[in-house]
């Protein structure tokens, strides 16, 4: 093997048991080897474009160029404000 070139490497990986008999029966039924199951899975998963996370959906109300309407409060009126009890909608 030259410099630069990479070839089969052993490792030692843990499995869970159920996923390990599952991936062997695969291996049986399909005449592979499980070697080959488990470069084909790794193969998959490393193909898959990485999760991009999850994005809050936009709730916001009124215009967003207009004029912020918490800008006359100061944070102790807003706290007042929040604790308040309002009516409730009929």
């Amino acid at each position: 093997m030259g410099m630069g070139t990479l070839g089969d490497v052993k490792t030692t990986i843990d499995v869970h048991d159920e996923l390990l008999k599952r991936a062997k029966r695969h291996a049986k039924e399909t005449g592979q080897t499980l070697r080959a199951v488990i470069e084909e899975g790794l193969r998959l998963v490393l193909e898959k474009p990485p999760p991009t996370g999850y994005k809050l959906p936009d709730l916001s109300v009124g215009d967003p160029d207009g004029p912020n309407p918490f800008e006359k409060f100061t944070f102790a009126e807003m706290l007042e404000m929040s604790e308040r009890e309002w009516p409730k909608p009929e």
